[in-house]
C-alpha cells in the first residue's frame, strides 16, 4: 500500500527536521500500475535496444529515430505530459521509474531523456497554448523528436554568458539568431530546437527552432569517449530568421527556463543512472560467479565481496534518497495545483522548491554509477578493458554524467548557496538551528525521533550528523561572511557533507519501515543502512575536519574539532560481516537484489 506521506517538508529543510519512517516513501511503496511499466520499459530495452546496442554506437542512420518511434507508440515519451496534449498524465515518481528503467539502455535513455526532459519541458511549462498544440502532442508520441540549445564554446557553467544574438527586424515580426550552439544532443535528428540567445545582446531569451529555418546549419558528429550512439553536433545560426510568435516566454527570462528545466534534469539524470548502475552491478555479478581463479570462482573472495557489497550499498542509498525526494515534488506539486496554479507551472514549482535536493541527487546518482562501473571493470581485470565485454561500454558511458545537468563541482556549490539565499528571504530558518548547535557542543540532546528500538541509535546517529553540518556551515558563514562564494573548496566540503547525511537518512528511514512492515528484505537494508552508517560517519568527519581547519583558528577550532568528533561517534559494528551478507544475499539474486 502506497504511504500517506503527510510530513512534507519545504526544500533542504531534511537537515533542521527530524523524519518518520512511517511516512516517508521509499521503491517498496510502488503502485502495481508503476511495477508494471518499469516491467515494460525493460522489455523493450531487452527486446529493442540491448540487442543493437554495436548499431546504435554506430549510429546506423535512422536506428535512434526509429527506437524512438516505437517508444513514443508505447507511451514512453510523453508519460509525464498531460493527456489533452498527447501525453499519459503520470505523476512524477512513475516518470522517474520509467527513467531509470530505460537507464541501463547506454545511448539510448540519452536520446530519451534529451528529447521528453529538456527538449519537450520548456515548450510544455513556458509555452503559449498555440505553441503547446502546435508541438506537444508531437512530441509526445514521437512524431517530432526534440533538442535544447545553450551551451556555447565560452559558455558551459556560466550560461548566461552566451554570445548568441537575436536581433528584432525593423518591422518587429521576427527576430534573426546569429551564434554558435555546441554538445547538442539528438541535434542531428531532431525536428524542434529550444534555443537561448540574447535580444539586444543583453536580454537572455529562449525561441522555439524548427529544423530546416533558413540560416541554421549542423556541424559533422561529434566523436566522443563514451555515449556514442547520441547524436552531438554543433548548431550554427547565420541571420536565422525566427517569427516572433516563437518566442518562448517572455524576453529577458530566458535564465527561468534554463534554470527550472534544469532542477528537473538533475532529479530525472539520477534516475538513469540509477538504472545504468544496476545494469552494470549485473554485469559484474554474473562475471564473479562464472570467472574462477585459483579453481574458485572470484565471487568468493572476500574483496570481490566487498566491492559488490559497495556497489549495493551505494546504489540502494542513491535510490531511497532519490524516490524520497520526487515524492516530495510529487506532493508539493499537488498542493501547488490545489492554490489554482496551472500544471506545468504546479511541477516547476514543486521543482524549485527541492532543488537543493535535486542538485545534491544528481551528485550522488553520477558519482554511485561511476563507482560501480569502475569496480565492474576491476572486477573484470583485464577483461574488462576490452570491447568485446559489455562493461567496458558503460564505463565510457558513465563519465558524461558528471558533466551533464551542470557539473559535479557546480551542483556542489550550489547546495550552500541555495540553502544561504533561502535563509535570507527567510524561506528556511539555517541560522537559528546552526546557532543553537554551537551553544551545545558540551551537551548533545536528541532531535527527537517517533522511531525508537532496534534502530534508535542509528536515528541519533542521523542527528548528530545534521548537527555537525549545522555547526560547521553556520561557523563559516558568520566567519566569512559575503567572502565565503569564493571558498569554493569550503563549500564543497559542506555539500559533501550535507549528501551524506541526506542519503544516510533515506536508507536508514528505508530500513525501519520495511522491518516495521515485516519486509523479507528488511535485514538486507538494516545491513546496508548501518555499513552506510558508519562509512558516512567517517567522510562527514574528514569534510568538517577539512573545513573548520581552513576558516577557524585557536580555541574556536579547538571547540568545533572536539564537537565535530563527537557528532561523528558510532558505536562499533563489523561492517565486513555485513558486506559479506549483502555480497551473499546479492550472488544468490543474480543481481541488484531490491526489484523495482
Amino acid at each position: 500500500m502506497e504511504a500517506q506521506v503527510t510530513n512534507l517538508i519545504k526544500g533542504g529543510a531534511f537537515l533542521i527536521q527530524p523524519a518518520d519512517a512511517a511516512t516517508t516513501y521509499t521503491p517498496e511503496d510502488f503502485t502495481e500500475e508503476q511495477r508494471a511499466i518499469a516491467a515494460m520499459c525493460q522489455e523493450f530495452l531487452d527486446k529493442e535496444v540491448m540487442p543493437k546496442l554495436s548499431a546504435i554506437d554506430a549510429q546506423e542512420p535512422g536506428l535512434m529515430e526509429s527506437l524512438l518511434d516505437k517508444a513514443g507508440a508505447l507511451g514512453l515519451l510523453g508519460a509525464a505530459f498531460p493527456e489533452h496534449l498527447g501525453g499519459l498524465g503520470e505523476d512524477f515518481v512513475t516518470s522517474c521509474i520509467i527513467t531509470e528503467s530505460l537507464g541501463r539502455g547506454h545511448s539510448f535513455p540519452v536520446a530519451v531523456t534529451a528529447h521528453n526532459g529538456i527538449g519537450s519541458l520548456p515548450i510544455l511549462y513556458f509555452g503559449t497554448e498555440a505553441q503547446k498544440q502546435k508541438y506537444i502532442p508531437k512530441l509526445a508520441s514521437g512524431a517530432m523528436k526534440g533538442a535544447y540549445a545553450l551551451t556555447e564554446p565560452n559558455s558551459g557553467s556560466d550560461a548566461l554568458a552566451a554570445k548568441t544574438t537575436a536581433t528584432l527586424s525593423p518591422d518587429g515580426t521576427s527576430y534573426a539568431l546569429n551564434g554558435q550552439k555546441i554538445w547538442i544532443t539528438n541535434s542531428g535528428f531532431a525536428d524542434v530546437f529550444t534555443v537561448f540567445a540574447k535580444v539586444g545582446g543583453t536580454d537572455f531569451t529562449a525561441f522555439i527552432v524548427d529544423k530546416g529555418t533558413p540560416g541554421l546549419t549542423l556541424g559533422a558528429e561529434e566523436h566522443k569517449m563514451g555515449i556514442k550512439g547520441s547524436s552531438t553536433r554543433q548548431l550554427f545560426f547565420e541571420n536565422c530568421v525566427i517569427p516572433v510568435e516563437n518566442v518562448l516566454g517572455e524576453i529577458g527570462k530566458g535564465h527561468i527556463i534554463a534554470f527550472n528545466i534544469l532542477n528537473i534534469g538533475r532529479l530525472k539524470l539520477c534516475a538513469a543512472t540509477q538504472g545504468a548502475a544496476k545494469g552494470a552491478m549485473k554485469l559484474a555479478i554474473t562475471y564473479a560467479a562464472t570467472r574462477e581463479q585459483f579453481k574458485t570462482p572470484i565471487a568468493k573472495f572476500g574483496a570481490i565481496q566487498h566491492k559488490l557489497a559497495e556497489m549495493v550499498i551505494r546504489v540502494m542509498g542513491t535510490e531511497s534518497a532519490m524516490y524520497r525526494a520526487a515524492k516530495w515534488v510529487d506532493l508539493k506539486e499537488a498542493e501547488q495545483k490545489a492554490t489554482g496554479k496551472e500544471e506545468g507551472a504546479a511541477l516547476l514549482a514543486a521543482a524549485e522548491e527541492y532543488a537543493i535536493e535535486c542538485a545534491m541527487l544528481k551528485v550522488m546518482g553520477s558519482e554511485a554509477l561511476d563507482y560501480v562501473v569502475d569496480e565492474g571493470v576491476q572486477i573484470h581485470g583485464g577483461n574488462g578493458f576490452s570491447d568485446e565485454y559489455d562493461i567496458s561500454r558503460g564505463y565510457r558511458d558513465s563519465r558524461i554524467n558528471r558533466i551533464f545537468e551542470g557539473t559535479n563541482e557546480i551542483n556542489r556549490l550550489l547546495v550552500l548557496d541555495m540553502y544561504l539565499k533561502r535563509a535570507m528571504k527567510g524561506r528556511i530558518d539555517l541560522m537559528g538551528p546552526a546557532m543553537a548547535v554551537s551553544k551545545e557542543l558540551m551537551s548533545i540532546p536528541d532531535f527527537g525521533s517517533s522511531d525508537e528500538g532496534a534502530f534508535a541509535a542509528e536515528m541519533k546517529v542521523i542527528a548528530n550528523f545534521k548537527k555537525a553540518v549545522l555547526m560547521c556551515a553556520g561557523a563559516a558563514v558568520q566567519k566569512l561572511m559575503m567572502k565565503i562564494e569564493a571558498e569554493q573548496e569550503i563549500l564543497m566540503y559542506l555539500a559533501d557533507m550535507a549528501m551524506d547525511t541526506f542519503e544516510a537518512e533515506s536508507l536508514l528511514l528505508r530500513a525501519i519501515k520495511m522491518n516495521s512492515a515485516a519486509h523479507g528484505q528488511a535485514a538486507l537494508v538494516a545491513d546496508a543502512a548501518r555499513v552506510f552508517l558508519c562509512d558516512a560517519a567517517d567522510r562527514i568527519a574528514h569534510a568538517g575536519r577539512n573545513a573548520i581547519n581552513a576558516f577557524a583558528e585557536g580555541d574556536e577550532q579547538r571547540m568545533m574539532l572536539m564537537g565535530l568528533k563527537r557528532f561523528t561517534k558510532t558505536e562499533s559494528y563489523n561492517t565486513k560481516e555485513a558486506r559479506r551478507r549483502i555480497a551473499a544475499t546479492t550472488m544468490a539474486a543474480g543481481q541488484y537484489p531490491l526489484p523495482i
